[in-house]
């Protein structure tokens, strides 16, 4: 694997030499300042360029195009990464190599045919595809609240801090996406070519300089942008007490979910204390929350730990009834105590590093988890795949002691319903 990075002026070109794969994939970041008023109305733009443009102009064209070019896969996904907002373009193609009528040039040609011929008339996007889009987005973020596991976990970073970036919803909001018009979109899809910070990832088994020529020519970007502010949430004001919110619901089982903000975490911690860290406390069933709420005491369905690094906050989550709730919250503070008094031995740390490095070289199988890995490098500073197996192994004891002891109990959501022993579905 060989790593060629390109600083085009107007965007980052990313080139990843992989003989691993016979397709090639291709991720096009477009980067601003999260702005929550501005979260709905990015996520539609995502969706409008890849339903159709001025040469294809109905998602069923552009899909038919596709599949001419050997069934060529493309997708848009926004989301949330601290301080900014990322809407991402993916291609996956099969390699031209193992073709005798496409060549790379198609493949991106039809990249730029979503990005930079839109389905546009008059300074405004198609009223048809516009209602689609519209309709699909709506659904979605309706979606959203049906689903318990989601609808508490959105609600529990609400509660943590209303103003935070974390706590925003990543596919928007209904009340803005009911005020956007055709013109209001297409303004935004201006604002997104001008403003943007734009970096294009690209792995497979191609010649970076063949790559950055062709984007040369045909990646039509030419506003050089400012450095930006670090995506990282730090936070500056912790709980004496924590908050507590409950809400009824009409389903079978209770969502109980414990947010903790974190102080100060080194780039160490981040990458690596926090996940062995979070691993023995609640990732797995040899971890100690399941042990002692799920096999000792029977007082879950399911519980689990999760570090989110950019927003430095640990999460756990659980199934209950909602008769065990005080219970299940006590065992799950005791756990959290013992292991800030070192209630875990070097066994515990070596089944989580092997877990870790397992996830790890599984990863390299996957384009998308490699992208990944080199996304996180360039926006967070995280180390690339070699190097974190290699420092995952330097974590010790007395450094998951120390980080147990930044981490702040902040608030508890349940999203109260019935007995665990009632059916559900999931």
């Amino acid at each position: 694997m060989n790593y060629t990075n390109y600083n085009m002026g107007p965007f980052n070109l990313h080139v990843i030499k992989n003989d691993h794969f016979k397709t090639v994939k291709v991720k096009v970041n477009f980067k601003s300042k999260l702005v929550k008023d501005e979260i709905t109305i990015r996520n539609l733009l995502r969706l409008i360029l890849i339903n159709g443009t001025k040469k294809y102009p109905s998602e069923r064209l552009l899909s038919i195009e596709s599949e001419n070019l050997y069934d060529l896969g493309y997708s848009s996904v926004g989301i949330i990464s601290g301080n900014f907002s990322i809407l991402s373009f993916e291609l996956s193609f099969l390699n031209p190599k193992y073709t005798d009528d496409v060549s790379l040039n198609d493949y991106i040609d039809f990249l730029c045919e979503i990005l930079f011929n839109p389905n546009i008339h008059g300074k405004k996007f198609d009223t048809e595809s516009f209602d689609l889009v519209k309709e699909k987005l709506k659904n979605t973020i309706e979606s959203e609240v049906e689903n318990p596991r989601k609808y508490a976990l959105n609600r529990l970073l609400e509660e943590m801090d209303k103003k935070a970036n974390y706590s925003f919803k990543p596919d928007g909001y209904l009340s803005d996406l009911e005020k956007i018009t055709e013109h209001d979109l297409y303004k935004a899809y201006e604002k997104m070519l001008n403003r943007d910070i734009v970096d294009i990832f690209v792995i497979g088994d191609v010649q970076a300089s063949d790559i950055k020529n062709i984007f040369n020519q045909k990646f039509l970007i030419n506003t050089i942008k400012k450095p930006v502010d670090t995506h990282f949430i730090e936070h500056k004001k912790f709980r004496v007490r924590p908050k507590t919110i409950k809400e009824k619901r009409d389903i079978s089982q209770s969502k109980l979910y414990i947010g903790f903000k974190c102080d100060n975490l080194s780039l160490f911690e981040k990458q690596y204390v926090s996940n062995i860290y979070s691993f023995i406390l609640g990732g797995g069933p040899d971890s100690k929350l399941f042990k002692s709420v799920r096999e000792k005491n029977s007082l879950c369905y399911y519980v689990s730990s999760s570090f989110k690094s950019v927003s430095n906050l640990l999460i756990i989550t659980s199934g209950i009834d909602k008769n065990d709730y005080r219970k299940a919250v006590n065992l799950i503070k005791k756990e959290v105590k013992n292991m800030s008094n070192g209630d875990f031995d070097d066994n515990d740390i070596k089944k989580a590093v092997i877990t870790y490095i397992n996830s790890l070289e599984a990863s390299l199988d996957s384009p998308s988890s490699i992208i990944s890995s080199y996304v996180s490098n360039e926006y967070l500073g995280f180390d690339l795949m070699d190097e974190r197996i290699k420092k995952i192994e330097t974590v010790t004891k007395d450094m998951i002691i120390n980080f147990s002891k930044k981490i702040h109990l902040d608030t508890i959501f349940l999203l109260e319903g019935g007995d665990m022993n009632e059916t559900e579905e999931i």
